[in-house]
């Protein structure tokens, strides 16, 4: 189950927010069985997107799984 403040990563692009799937976010509202707000911060403490998603767009952290940085589009 993921809960608030939870780290998840993204299962979906979506450009409008210059997301890409396998982005790290953190769960800031859980609305239960509806979807979650997720916060996607740059690795300086830009917050780059709040997105309301899916419990299909997220997932939680697998075991042994590290973060990848990338630069983002600039809005």
């Amino acid at each position: 189950m993921i809960s608030e403040l939870d780290s998840v990563i993204l299962t979906v692009d979506l450009p409008d927010h210059h997301l890409q799937k396998g982005d790290v976010g953190t769960v800031v509202l859980n609305h239960h069985d509806r979807g979650y707000e997720v916060e996607f911060v740059a690795l300086d403490g830009e917050t780059i997107a709040v997105v309301s998603l899916t419990p299909s767009e997220i997932r939680p952290i697998g075991k042994g799984e590290i973060p990848h940085a990338r630069p983002v589009e600039a809005a």
